[in-house]
């Protein structure tokens, strides 16, 4: 123990260094690479986040593949997509089922070609209290929200993994690194999520594919109609337009975590550091609100 402490003391200058490096470049703005030609898959780009992010990369002159459960949906997705240029590719998919993610992917990899880039983005919530959320809802939050990420990626990963490039995206929530009642299997699928992306990018560097990039996004509420009525002393409700730019900037400079808005992450880190006591009046404050079913009743004495 004491020779562990010692040679972490020795890594005290080098950390001095690196912070002082991430403070340098909070002022240097990092160039965009150019994602021309690359094919990106988008699940869930029926609507909300999915669809914005599909219209942007569009925009970049990429060859788009869309997944989504609604079809009238992704369909008016993939007109707009085509009408700003894009040659778009649409597919019907239950990403809750992975079977029909596994045989979807053939097709892609037949009729399109190897994805490079992958967003994750297909999500399901159900706002309601534990006793109130029935099994099977529990069960596709985290089909969809969590082992989605592992069927796709497995299928997509190897062709970038051989190439050394290519790009995956999780779309995590601040729900995956703070908790609020009521939403308690969509908390915990998302932070499955983030625990999904930190492992992913620690295992390419351990398998020095370097060349495959990683990003997580965190944000808070989105205005999508998921959540009704949600609120918070953090801010207002977040429009989906901002939180893809975010998103869309954060890939572009190959960033591996974004938090929208930033106080999401200075969150994460006082939760991390001050006493359980104090974190219960910060929680107060903070009075997230949102309507939910709530099925546990206290009885009356």
């Amino acid at each position: 123990m004491i020779k562990f402490i010692l040679n972490c003391l020795l890594l005290v200058p080098i950390l001095l260094i690196f912070i002082l490096e991430s403070f340098v470049k909070l002022f240097i703005p990092k160039k965009r690479k150019s994602v021309v030609g690359e094919i990106v898959l988008i699940t869930g780009a029926g609507h909300g986040i999915g669809r914005l992010t599909a219209y942007e990369f569009a925009k970049l002159q990429t060859k788009l593949v869309l997944w989504d459960i609604n079809k009238n949906g992704i369909e008016e997705t993939a007109a707009e997509c085509r009408r700003l240029g894009a040659k778009t590719h649409v597919f019907v998919v239950d990403c809750s089922n992975r079977e029909d993610i596994y045989s979807t992917a053939k097709k892609v990899k037949t009729e399109v070609g190897d994805v490079s880039i992958l967003i994750n983005n297909a999500g399901v919530v159900f706002t309601s209290d534990l006793m109130a959320t029935e099994d099977l809802h529990i069960e596709k939050t985290f089909e969809v929200n969590v082992l989605a990420h592992f069927w796709t990626t497995k299928t997509f990963l190897p062709a970038m993994m051989k190439n050394n490039h290519g790009h995956i995206v999780t779309v995590a929530s601040a729900a995956g690194h703070t908790v609020v009642p009521y939403l308690m299997a969509y908390c915990s699928s998302k932070f499955a999520a983030v625990g999904f992306h930190r492992a992913l990018t620690e295992e390419l560097a351990a398998l020095r594919r370097t060349g495959v990039k990683t990003t997580c996004l965190c944000p808070n509420f989105i205005n999508t109609g998921f959540i009704k009525n949600p609120r918070t002393s953090l801010g207002p409700t977040l429009e989906p337009k901002e939180v893809v730019e975010k998103l869309m900037h954060g890939i572009l400079t190959e960033q591996k975590m974004i938090f929208v808005p930033f106080s999401v992450c200075i969150l994460t880190i006082v939760e991390r550091i001050f006493p359980e006591r104090f974190l219960r009046l910060l929680r107060r404050k903070i009075n997230v609100k949102f309507d939910a079913v709530v099925g546990y009743k206290v009885k009356e004495q």
